[in-house]
């Protein structure tokens, strides 16, 4: 089988799934693992897929992400007779079903099973161990200029909630919604979490925003955005990193988080 991935997270999986040798093209922003994709023809980025060498390429299915990926170059795709197949997961639950669905559709049932049940087993557990615990009043933030959050229609979202994370942003009609200081500083946040991508926030940053908030630099925590924003056969271990999270702000531990990255 031959397969194309225009989704980093997709092509960890497809690996994970044991279809390393069957990738024959995936965008310059796949890059787990390391020394699989090294030698992968590469297609272009996330929105900017060369669809013309796609199609020359011939895969039997391209994997794509509602999210990461343009509905204009699904279509283009399609139009040159290719195989689709698209996914949105936003949360753990949606993430096993994907799994299910793409080992379904590249014929590995078995190796897909049993990723999805680890997420299950992950969501399950962590949820039951947040049970009963304070729960973590957070902003979670992607982007410096302007400042962007997640509301709670996201993966990450997700995540952090089955680990006793409370939302300030929760219900802003916006995926990721734009966020002013003041917004920040009448939030009642316990913890504001500086995400690693897509903006790569940095230990410098905390003072930064702990300046323009009037917020204590001490609720400030750089954190690792893949581990909270891959779905696929990562999950699990993004669960269990979001628990670790939880417990470190818990614990009044202080800005970083280096221990857990």
């Amino acid at each position: 089988m031959r397969i194309v991935s225009l989704c980093p997270s997709l092509t960890e999986l497809a690996f994970d799934l044991g279809l390393g040798d069957s990738l024959v093209g995936v965008t310059k922003f796949c890059v787990h693992p390391a020394e699989g994709v090294r030698g992968i023809e590469k297609i272009g980025g996330t929105k900017t897929p060369a669809v013309g060498r796609i199609a020359e390429l011939r895969p039997d299915l391209v994997l794509l992400n509602e999210e990461e990926n343009r509905v204009e170059d699904a279509e283009a795709l399609r139009a040159a007779g290719l195989a689709c197949h698209i996914s949105f997961p936003k949360t753990a639950v949606e993430t096993a079903a994907m799994v299910r669905s793409i080992g379904e559709a590249v014929g590995r049932i078995e190796d897909a099973e049993r990723i999805a049940r680890a997420i299950e087993e992950a969501a399950r557990r962590i949820r039951e161990e947040s049970e009963g615990k304070p729960a973590v009043r957070y902003a979670y933030l992607i982007w410096r200029e302007p400042l962007m959050s997640v509301s709670g229609d996201t993966f990450i979202s997700d995540l952090l909630g089955l680990a006793g994370g409370e939302n300030a942003f929760s219900e802003r009609p916006k995926r990721y919604p734009v966020v002013e200081a003041e917004d920040l500083a009448a939030a009642r946040l316990r913890a504001v979490f500086l995400s690693t991508e897509p903006f790569p926030f940095q230990e410098k940053h905390v003072d930064e925003v702990s300046r323009a908030t009037g917020l204590a630099p001490e609720i400030f925590h750089i954190v690792d955005g893949e581990m909270l924003s891959w779905h696929g056969s990562r999950t699990p271990a993004g669960i269990e990193y979001a628990a670790e999270v939880m417990a470190r702000v818990r614990d009044g531990c202080g800005p970083g988080l280096e221990a857990l990255r």
